[in-house]
């Protein structure tokens, strides 16, 4: 069965996509630790990091890292905190998150926001790139 995030690539579920290129996709976390919480993931659905051939490894990364730079760009924080836990959903996912205090990357305080603020947010960082 495909998984959320399969879905979200596919188009089949709506979400505030950031990028794309053939093998990854980033978008924004709709249950956000902070504004501009943005989630980048491979097209391939994989459940866990240590089971992505070293290629899409590395090159997850290096798409995470190009998005991380537009994030801070586009948004007031401090540092952009990377974590892949990956409980949730089981499809690889690296978080992309906007710090100014620990607090924000405890995955205990949301933040909530209107689609036209998520909207703003992608549209902010999609200019960063």
């Amino acid at each position: 069965m495909a998984s959320i995030f399969t879905k979200i690539i596919a188009g089949e579920i709506p979400c505030y996509k950031i990028a794309e290129d053939k093998d990854f996709f980033a978008f924004l976390d709709i249950n956000p630790n902070a504004i501009g919480h943005t989630l980048c993931i491979p097209k391939k659905e994989v459940d866990k990091l240590t089971d992505l051939d070293e290629t899409t490894y590395m090159g997850l990364m290096a798409f995470s890292r190009k998005i991380a730079k537009a994030i801070e760009a586009a948004v007031e924080c401090k540092r952009v905190g990377l974590t892949v836990i990956g409980l949730e959903v089981p499809h690889v996912h690296v978080h992309l998150i906007p710090l100014n205090s620990m607090a924000n990357a405890t995955f205990q305080q949301k933040v909530s926001l209107t689609s036209e603020e998520f909207e703003a947010v992608a549209n902010s960082i999609r200019t960063k790139l």
